[in-house]
């Protein structure tokens, strides 16, 4: 008898499994098409500077109407996000690990079509939005409206949540081990660790991975070669690290105090600050395309061609104000892109002044800019391994591993012990204590 009840949990416990396989297959498919047509939206929609100027004379003409159109987009997404799903703002990665902590509620019925349509209308408009926040925050819809559909349990329902958050990251940036190591560890403490939650991840991560690279093609975003720097330079890389905890923990700050102050704003002169930020921003997408935007075109750019010191610290200092600005203003969009483009800048400043002082020394400007991509990420998400996981494989320049490394680890361990808190932390804190829905 006791041998039949073993057999029979046995069997229940693998028709589990399968089940929980398939709903993460079925994430992970769905995430993966969703979030391919959302970026190629994007990519369509973002060109509408170049048609503008098909039909207003360039000049001071060109600038203005650049500027009235991103602050019509800013305003538009900002209404539609306050009006029908308030938590569709930003990125998303903080909601989802509230929701993982039973803290708060997807409602994905809302958050997909608000987070899809505004997305492209904020992102495509010149702000320096990544796309990686909105699909991991479709992806973790996906995944709610599968779990409401077919009632699975508490556990199972958090790590589809989980697996939908990681196939969207995946989907963004078409790296799947990274994604996999997000969940990892951004999401340790409210991840539920089953052999099933963790394989789902993975089946998710799979499958997004192939319909991205069906959709959007195989090769890394940003593709760049360097050579393997020698093991004589890691202690640069060491010291690059220890000032990028310091930027990162300011960056953190800046974004947390500019969001309070649009919230208040909101509430004083609705929509002045989205609009502000949106004539800024459209005004810079004309004068100096490279300040505004996620940046992506500026990493790859950057990897192909070398710049002026003078350009360099020119745009790391408009990135960095036109990011925080346009999270701030309230419409959906990551940081990611936005913070691996800014990283870029500063990695390149510092390898062009290491170049300069000691210009025998064998320095390639361009490892330092790779390895401050995986950094600056550390430092502000507080997350090293995913920060180098997801350089090398969006760069493709594995000869970066210990530089990576190197950079990585000391970025953390300095916003750690300066006490900085991870990005989604505190945002998630703030969301909590004002109470929002």
């Amino acid at each position: 008898m006791d041998k039949k009840i073993s057999i029979e949990k046995q069997t229940e416990s693998r028709a589990s499994q399968m089940r929980f396989m398939l709903l993460a297959i079925a994430t992970g498919i769905f995430t993966g098409t969703i979030g391919s047509f959302f970026h190629l939206a994007i990519d369509k929609v973002i060109q509408w500077p170049n048609y503008l100027g098909h039909y207003v004379s360039s000049g001071w003409p060109l600038v203005v109407a650049a500027a009235l159109i991103t602050m019509c987009l800013t305003v538009f997404a900002v209404f539609i996000v306050q009006r029908y799903a308030p938590e569709a703002g930003g990125s998303g990665v903080q909601e989802i690990e509230g929701a993982m902590s039973d803290l708060r509620t997807v409602r994905w019925k809302r958050v997909l079509p608000v987070k899809f349509f505004t997305g492209i209308s904020s992102i495509s408009s010149g702000l320096v939005l990544g796309r990686e926040g909105p699909t991991i925050h479709i992806g973790a819809s996906i995944s709610a409206a599968l779990t409401s559909f077919f009632k699975v349990g508490s556990i199972e329902r958090r790590g589809l949540l989980g697996a939908g958050a990681a196939a969207g990251l995946s989907c963004a940036f078409n790296a799947p081990l990274a994604s996999i190591f997000f969940v990892v560890e951004e999401t340790h403490d409210e991840f539920p660790y089953t052999f099933s939650t963790y394989m789902g991840v993975i089946a998710a991560v799979f499958f997004a991975t192939v319909m991205t690279q069906i959709i959007g093609g195989q090769a890394p975003d940003f593709s760049m070669a360097v050579a393997k720097p020698e093991l004589m330079l890691l202690p640069l890389f060491v010291i690059m690290g220890c000032m990028l905890g310091f930027i990162g923990v300011s960056l953190n700050a800046c974004i947390m105090w500019a969001t309070g102050f649009s919230a208040k704003m909101q509430k004083k002169i609705p929509y002045l600050y989205p609009a502000v930020i949106g004539l800024v921003v459209g005004a810079l997408f004309i004068l100096m395309p490279f300040s505004v935007t996620g940046g992506e075109n500026l990493i790859i750019w950057m990897g192909h061609h070398k710049a002026s010191l003078l350009l360099l610290l020119a745009l790391a200092v408009l990135r960095y104000f036109t990011m925080v600005g346009s999270y701030s203003a309230g419409t959906p969009g990551g940081i990611f892109a936005p913070m691996l483009s800014l990283a870029i800048c500063i990695g390149l400043v510092f390898g062009t002044l290491i170049d300069i002082i000691a210009p025998d020394a064998g320095t390639v400007p361009l490892a330092f800019g790779i390895a401050a991509m995986g950094g600056l990420f550390a430092a502000s998400v507080r997350s090293p391994i995913v920060g180098v996981a997801l350089t090398l494989e969006l760069t493709g320049s594995y000869t970066m591993m210990m530089p990576l490394i190197a950079t990585c680890l000391t970025a953390n361990l300095t916003a750690q012990w300066i006490g900085g808190k991870p990005i989604y932390t505190e945002l998630l804190d703030r969301i909590l204590k004002q109470g929002k829905v």
